[in-house]
């Protein structure tokens, strides 16, 4: 019988899983399509590889075993699988078409909603994944400056511009390696060592996990305006779910340009470039950023009903309050236990857990508490990705299972044995970025 969520006696079994699995590693490189899902991610032999449905918080792998999830499909999912408002504004455009040959109404629709919600939103323009309107935001911003270089800082994406920066940088060439350069988070200084007279677009994450100190994030917005520079903020994770109206609204401070994604229709596949409309109106000539299916009506209803539901029932605060019930709990837990090698830290929306190497191996340690919480009906790759579905319920279930579960990587730090308890190979780093982060631009050739 498939395991459910409750405290099982055996590790989930995960036949269908696997040959699914042995088909992918002949026919698909890599095996998946993000990353961040991918088998790496999790502990092999253990972990399901497959989902085949979800509702609410609460998932079912191809073998029908049942989990809460915090991942949310790796963010999309701000209010959780299968919700019925959004649904049905999906079921009911489905009717009418999906793409079609002209222009459609919720493309006017969403912009105008966006406009209100979004500081700086003054124009707006949509496309399917992230990295393509990160690369719109830098296109626009070189356009509009009459610049080349971009300093960046976070994760932005797999085009060219950005990933020449990591060491997944192989098809690249070297004359778009040398216009990329990185700074360090929250410390300015880096910022201004790196700054020439080439630099087009500063692009940055507002905060990934460690909250902006000493006012970092307008310092950046006052050097931008000094230097005639173009601020982006990559509003991936931070848009509609630490504030409706992202960072922007949250620190009280405005970028030039925004782009959003993951949050903002519930699954559905959309991505925003929002921004002046002095620098955005580059894309009225100069420009060319098109998409067949940038006006795909089945995502921009989605989008239309997520954000709605999530003003009209202040989704933000929910995150907040039961993201806080976690990160709390976990870390009363863990300091109960005298664990100082692991804690929660982040945003109450999107927290981490971390396990300091003075313990032993980070990435053993998080793969046995991701083994022992998935034995026990839990999807968990170590962060509590919140969504408005996430109940009482499943929180008082997760801290329940921490009581458990935490005791047990004690035990093996204890015993400096983590290696020993695996009952498959443990988890691999999802990027490796090089190792020259804070690289200033190279001075021009006379």
């Amino acid at each position: 019988m498939p395991n459910k969520v409750a405290f099982n006696e055996n590790y989930p079994v995960i036949d269908e899983s696997n040959k699914l699995y042995e088909k992918a590693l002949q026919l698909i490189p890599s095996t998946t399509q993000t990353l961040a899902k991918g088998p790496q991610q999790n502990v092999k032999g253990i972990a399901p590889k497959y989902l085949a449905r979800g509702k609410g918080s609460h998932v079912w792998d191809v073998d029908g075993n049942e989990y809460i999830d915090f991942n949310m499909a790796i963010g999309p999912l701000s209010l959780g699988y299968s919700y019925p408002v959004v649904d049905d504004a999906i079921k009911k455009q489905l009717e009418d078409g999906i793409t079609f040959s002209l222009m459609h109404p919720l493309e006017v629709e969403v912009a105008e909603l966006l406009n209100e919600v979004i500081p700086n939103a003054e124009s707006v323009r949509y496309s399917k994944t992230g990295a393509d309107v990160t690369s719109a935001a830098i296109r626009v911003a070189r356009a509009y400056t009459g610049k080349n270089k971009v300093l960046c800082c976070g994760y932005h994406g797999w085009h060219d511009w950005y990933i020449s920066v990591t060491d997944r940088n192989k098809g690249i060439p070297d004359v778009i390696t040398d216009l990329t350069f990185t700074f360090s988070y929250n410390d300015i200084q880096s910022v201004k060592d790196s700054i020439d007279d080439d630099i087009a677009a500063i692009i940055l994450e507002p905060f990934v996990f460690e909250p902006p100190k000493d006012n970092f994030l307008h310092e950046l917005r006052k050097l931008c305006d000094e230097h005639g520079i173009v601020l982006i903020f990559d509003e991936m994770w931070t848009g509609f779910r630490i504030a409706v109206g992202g960072a922007q609204e949250y620190f009280g401070v405005k970028a030039d340009l925004a782009t959003f994604s993951k949050a903002v229709a519930n699954g559905m596949p959309i991505s925003i470039l929002t921004g002046k409309k002095e620098i955005m109106s580059v894309l009225d000539k100069d420009v060319f950023f098109y998409t067949t299916f940038g006006g795909e009506a089945l995502s921009l209803a989605a989008a239309k009903a997520t954000v709605n539901e999530l003003r009209d029932k202040n989704v933000p605060k929910y995150l907040a309050e039961k993201g806080k019930l976690l990160k709390d709990g976990y870390n009363k837990i863990a300091s109960g236990l005298g664990m100082d090698y692991t804690k929660c830290i982040g945003y109450e929306c999107r927290s981490l857990i971390t396990f300091d190497a003075k313990a032993g191996n980070p990435l053993e340690m998080k793969s046995l508490v991701q083994q022992e919480m998935i034995k026990r009906g839990i999807l968990w790759g170590g962060f509590h990705n919140m969504s408005y579905s996430h109940s009482d319920d499943d929180i008082n279930y997760t801290l329940k299972v921490y009581e458990e579960v935490l005791p047990i990587l004690k035990k093996a730090v204890d015993e400096n044995n983590v290696h020993g308890y695996l009952k498959g190979e443990p988890v691999e780093p999802v990027f490796r970025k090089v190792s020259n982060f804070n690289t200033k631009p190279k001075e021009k050739s006379v």
